[in-house]
């Protein structure tokens, strides 16, 4: 992840400094269109599927050992690019995805989108325990707050067998 984080050019100073960053940050916490494909101060300033996440996959299918019939779950999947490169990977993996923004769900590739759902990274799943062989969530966790991290890392933790988590 982070040879992909840091890939892209950021100028974090200039744009707290050129822009009103507690307005910006009102309009990007709707995760709506203005944060995923809006203007850069908002978020993502466009995200759209182009491949970036195919060597993170292989990376994780390998270290993990994953393998088709294996399922995994995405917390805070986003427009879900990484779930759809996994899916293209291993074709018989199971995968499945949930985030609170319907914009980013509505922009998920066709092929995944029956495995996606609304819900919050920090309320109570509703599967299984160890129902996913792995059970990632990247760049999502920095958005509950820090009471609320302990219920999201315990359901983590109870739904799978091996969990990843990014933060920035």
């Amino acid at each position: 992840i982070n040879k992909l984080h840091q890939s892209t050019k950021r100028d974090y100073v200039g744009r707290v400094i050129e822009f009103d960053k507690a307005a910006c940050a009102e309009v990007a916490i709707q995760y709506g269109k203005e944060y995923w494909d809006g203007e850069r101060q908002y978020g993502y300033g466009g995200y759209h599927y182009d491949g970036r996440w195919r060597p993170i996959a292989e990376a994780m299918a390998q270290h993990y050992g994953l393998k088709p019939g294996d399922k995994i779950l995405d917390v805070g999947c986003g427009k879900a690019y990484l779930l759809y490169e996994m899916k293209l990977l291993l074709p018989g993996l199971k995968v499945v995805g949930f985030d609170i923004s319907k914009h980013g769900l509505a922009d998920a590739k066709e092929e995944i989108r029956d495995s996606l759902f609304i819900h919050q990274a920090q309320g109570p799943y509703s599967f299984e325990n160890n129902e996913f062989d792995l059970v990632m969530t990247i760049g999502c966790f920095h958005n509950p707050k820090i009471f609320e991290l302990k219920t999201a890392l315990a359901e983590i933790q109870r739904v799978g067998t091996h969990g990843y988590i990014m933060l920035e």
